[in-house]
């Protein structure tokens, strides 16, 4: 495709699915008979315009690649002025391929799994309504388009975490979800304000075209605000508490924020942010911190999880840790962390599709303890999580293998201590990874069965079953085909900068090695654990302290509670207090007091020449009194 062509078409990708929406909103039950094929549809179309903008822009030079389209001025204020344009570079590409094809792949396998809602149309416009938002935040040329599409995300997965709202914990999930979000949104307005007010501009050619010239410390300011943004999006410690109980909503919901979408955004708004982040190596180390610190954290969790929905999540976590630990290391990791996440699209999302092939199975049970035996009941389902399974914890020639491989290399490779933590860390998560991963792969698919009496596991039918076979292909395939060579790594250099070819302290070999010995020890474990044995129904009480703690999220919601929550309520209710003792006068008084001087300045306004002299000259008869004395003093 012609880069004139590309530009006029460029906003038909978003436009399309965002069209999908509006109408099956706007036209309601009318559209009940056709709008799941409707919006699958218009999905459909988006990925096709999206390969063949791929096919057009890796035919041309690497200096004639960006394409901007539909300039036009949005905002006007004084000398401040937003544009409205959609930029598609290299980076905005990956993102594109990813929302769009895992998202038509999702769409796909909802037309089976929500056959029988009576609300299937309003759950496709919902999903419709969460790939174009994120195809704005992606697209967008500036950080006020960006955070349009950032809300718009915001608001799309409050609606489908809520989609079952007659669910009290459905409900309540959404609204956590929602107002933690918001939390990080709240670092993103502090960071346009601050790029405004330095730089005058939010466009990315304005703000990193100037980013030289500003202070460490205000880049330093910028970033830690963006970071905030990213860890509330991307569910980075301390914003991660709000992802488990993302589970509520349907499973396609937790395939499509997991994998392709939401949790990416913050992963994509470090890396897109990379001129500033480079420039600012104090919030450079706190981006590697958050990521080190969560994909520990999530990895723990995992461990304790008996919903496979939920022990999915905190992998999800975990995950998203390894790319924030990437992006931390600069032009080192940018290009890494950019592949982890686009071969974690594929086994993550054909993982969360296969654990909904499992509950349709199972009567909507998601507790792992109640499986077992599944894989010859089911055994599509079973080969193609499998792939996922072994995508994740990083089995060769599996996607996984190459992408954390990289990850790991590249940690070690950041020098000195800090390298050597940073790598043991990764290393570490890894292990661990494959100890919860193979647990889930144990208790759902081997062993003895553990069904309910009136379960009939069944496969599920071939709308579902056919996305789930696309996932793994791509399980399978994507690491290598995007990794050897450094294709990816060249692909994405103009615009995140070349990965340095020095190398760390240990062999890329011998840290293959390690992490293949530390994996199969981690999978050795759980298989002793949890294949060898019976498995109770129930999890046992008798357990360690850590296992209790990775039970209760490692206690984020009960830092939330007692840190925010409580005072804030006692704040809440001490004012409640003071306004029923008649405190609530004070303000009213000054309300009263602005309102009466007001009405005195508006008495000097009165539209007659003659009083506006007067006061001229009384003005400047005081002026000239003033100077008069002070220069006598």
């Amino acid at each position: 495709m012609s880069h004139d062509l590309t530009s006029a078409l460029l906003w038909l990708i978003p436009g399309l699915p965002a069209l999908g929406a509006a109408v099956l909103l706007i036209a309601g039950r009318r559209t009940d008979r056709w709008g799941h094929l409707a919006a699958t549809a218009l999905v459909t179309v988006s990925a096709v315009l999206g390969i063949a903008m791929w096919i057009g822009m890796i035919g041309r030079d690497g200096g004639a690649r960006t394409v901007t389209s539909g300039s036009y001025r949005w905002i006007t204020a004084g000398d401040f002025s937003v544009d409205a344009a959609l930029r598609l570079d290299q980076l905005s590409m990956c993102f594109v391929l990813l929302i769009t094809v895992v998202g038509a792949l999702i769409h796909v396998y909802s037309i089976g799994y929500m056959s029988h809602d009576p609300d299937r149309r309003r759950f496709f416009a919902y999903l419709n309504l969460f790939v174009a938002a994120m195809l704005i935040l992606v697209l967008a040329d500036s950080y006020l388009g960006l955070y349009l599409g950032w809300e718009g995300v915001g608001l799309a997965s409050y609606l489908l975490i809520g989609f079952w709202q007659h669910k009290p914990s459905a409900a309540t999930a959404a609204k956590k979800a929602f107002v933690m979000n918001r939390v990080g949104d709240i670092g993103m307005v502090i960071a346009l304000a601050v790029m405004f007010a330095t730089f005058g501009s939010v466009s990315f050619d304005g703000v990193f075209g100037s980013a030289a010239t500003a202070s460490e410390a205000t880049l330093t300011a910028i970033c830690f605000m963006l970071l905030l943004g990213a860890c509330a999006k991307s569910a980075q410690v301390p914003l991660q508490a709000w992802l488990g109980d993302a589970m509520e909503g349907p499973t396609p919901v937790s395939a499509l924020i997991h994998a392709a979408t939401m949790v990416t955004a913050g992963v994509y708004l470090i890396t897109r942010s990379a001129p500033l982040f480079d420039l600012a190596p104090h919030a450079q180390t706190a981006v590697v911190v958050v990521g080190a610190v969560t994909l520990l954290f999530g990895a723990i969790i995992g461990c304790a999880k008996d919903d496979i929905k939920k022990a999915l999540a905190a992998s999800t976590m975990s995950q998203i840790g390894y790319m924030v630990l990437a992006a931390g290391l600069g032009p080192a990791g940018y290009a890494f962390a950019i592949l982890h996440l686009l071969t974690h699209g594929f086994f993550k999302a054909g993982l969360f599709l296969g654990s909904g092939s499992v509950m349709h199975a199972m009567n909507d049970e998601t507790d792992m303890r109640r499986f077992g035996g599944l894989r010859a009941a089911m055994p599509i389902t079973f080969v193609t999580f499998g792939f996922g399974y072994l995508a994740i914890i990083g089995v060769p020639p599996f996607a996984g293998f190459y992408s954390k491989d990289h990850i790991i290399e590249a940690a070690f490779g950041d020098g000195g201590v800090r390298g050597w933590l940073l790598g043991g860390v990764a290393v570490v998560g890894a292990g661990v990874t494959a100890f919860y991963m193979t647990r889930v792969m144990v208790l759902t698919f081997l062993g003895e069965k553990r069904w309910a009496p009136d379960a009939k596991p069944h496969e599920a039918p071939r709308s579902m079953t056919g996305p789930m076979i696309v996932l793994a292909a791509g399980s399978l395939l994507s690491g290598g085909l995007l990794a050897i060579g450094g294709s990816l790594a060249d692909f994405l250099a103009p615009v995140v900068g070349a990965v340095p070819e020095e190398s760390g302290p240990l062999p890329a070999w011998f840290v293959t090695v390690i992490v293949l010995a530390v994996v199969v020890v981690g999978a050795a474990i759980a298989w002793r654990q949890y294949g060898r044995g019976d498995v109770p129904e129930t999890a046992p009480a008798d357990v360690s302290g850590l296992t209790v703690a990775a039970r209760a999220d490692l206690y984020g919601d009960a830092f939330n509670e007692r840190v925010f929550a409580i005072p804030g309520a006692r704040l809440t209710a001490g004012l409640v207090r003071a306004e029923d003792r008649g405190l609530g006068a004070v303000p009213a008084g000054v309300g009263a007091g602005v309102t009466g001087l007001s009405v005195l300045a508006r008495r000097g306004q009165n539209g007659f020449v003659r009083s506006y002299a007067l006061s001229i000259l009384a003005g400047t008869v005081a002026v000239a009194a003033l100077t008069l004395v002070v220069s006598a003093l």
